[in-house]
């Protein structure tokens, strides 16, 4: 009785395998028995060479500069070091990612972190240089004409939470719904709606040039929207004559009706958990990631998932359960890639994570 379906998943196994192979050959390592891949975040914790020469023996396959933070001097030490030991370690190649930054909101410099307790009144402006203990700027000039109240501002992806009470012309005034510590420099959403920025930002053009000029492997371009963003960056490369691969993030609810047209005109996409979740419904990313990478397999396209992998190794020595579990899903719906991100770039346990 179950002979022709054992025989049935066989065969899909078997195709699906095949398409694996396709979409790991962009990946460095190729000789590894690993099929999925590691890619790792070089930060404060990792910018060193003795660290980087750890993570690349632990298992790192992918050094991903994420160019939301630190400048080309710092992330021009990170690829040299790079270069310096796939020179001399050619049988275990480290490739490179530039992570553009993308059209973020952020909010502005605090003189030091400040605590916010749910029912508290707190203001977001964009007025310039503001940071105090009941206000904050913001870093997009449009944000107050992109919110109406009644709307949710989450911080960090939902790491905390706030309401839209009112506005005025410069200012949003909110109440604390989901409290914690704000931070300088910490990413906003609005739940269910997408800034009206570009995707490439004149940042975005001076990273990628960089990237360019460093002969990097791969751009992780964030918030594309469609697929008219990745045709502009692919003859801009080509342009200037550059091999690199095309990594569309998909973290913005725009994203999701041409998923289809822009995947097919990048190199593989990313599942950035963390913005998906803030700008959709939390409960629709399991099924939106089961979907991208399914999409992403039938095209031979490669495909990382990423964000709070193990979130909680930032502080603590061990991974959680439900963590391991989360990789243990990723990687048996098919990912090319999981990708750690505070984990490695300034977690206090970097190295638990390859015995976890």
């Amino acid at each position: 009785f179950s002979k022709p379906l054992e025989e049935e998943n066989f065969q899909h196994l078997k195709a699906v395998q095949q398409l694996a192979t396709a979409a790991n050959g962009v990946w460095s390592k190729p000789n590894v028995r690993r099929k999925t891949k590691i890619v790792c975040t070089i930060g404060p914790s990792t910018n060193t060479r003795e660290m980087i020469w750890n993570l690349a023996e632990a298992g790192m396959n992918v050094a991903r500069l994420n160019m939301s933070h630190g400048d080309h001097a710092s992330h021009q030490k990170v690829i040299d070091l790079v270069k310096e030991y796939n020179a001399q370690t050619k049988d275990n190649v480290i490739a490179l990612m530039v992570d553009t930054k993308g059209p973020e909101v952020r909010s502005g410099d605090l003189p030091q972190p400040i605590f916010l307790e749910t029912g508290q009144e707190f203001t977001f402006t964009i007025k310039r240089g503001v940071g105090t203990e009941t206000c904050v700027s913001v870093n997009y000039d449009d944000f107050v004409n992109d919110v109406e109240a009644g709307d949710m501002l989450l911080v960090d992806g939902g790491m905390m939470s706030f309401l839209v009470k009112s506005k005025t012309e410069d200012s949003v005034k909110c109440e604390v719904i989901d409290g914690g510590e704000l931070k300088s420099r910490r990413h906003l959403n609005v739940r269910g709606k997408s800034a009206t920025l570009p995707s490439i930002t004149d940042k975005d053009w001076d990273d990628i040039k960089f990237g360019v000029e460093n002969q990097v492997d791969y751009y992780a371009v964030s918030f594309v929207k469609d697929a008219q963003v990745v045709h502009e960056l692919k003859d801009y490369l080509r342009s200037s004559n550059a091999d690199i691969h095309v990594i569309v993030k998909i973290e913005s609810a725009d994203s999701i009706p041409n998923l289809h047209s822009i995947i097919t005109a990048s190199d593989g996409a990313m599942v950035a958990r963390g913005d998906l979740g803030a700008e959709l419904p939390i409960e629709e990313v399991p099924l939106l990631q089961e979907e991208i990478i399914r999409m992403c397999r039938s095209m031979g396209k490669a495909v990382i998932v990423a964000t709070n992998m193990l979130e909680s190794m930032i502080v603590h020595p061990t991974p959680t359960r439900a963590e391991v579990s989360d990789i243990a899903i990723a990687v048996r719906e098919g990912a090319d890639a999981v990708m750690l991100s505070g984990e490695t770039a300034h977690g206090k346990y970097v190295f638990s994570f390859s015995y976890a």
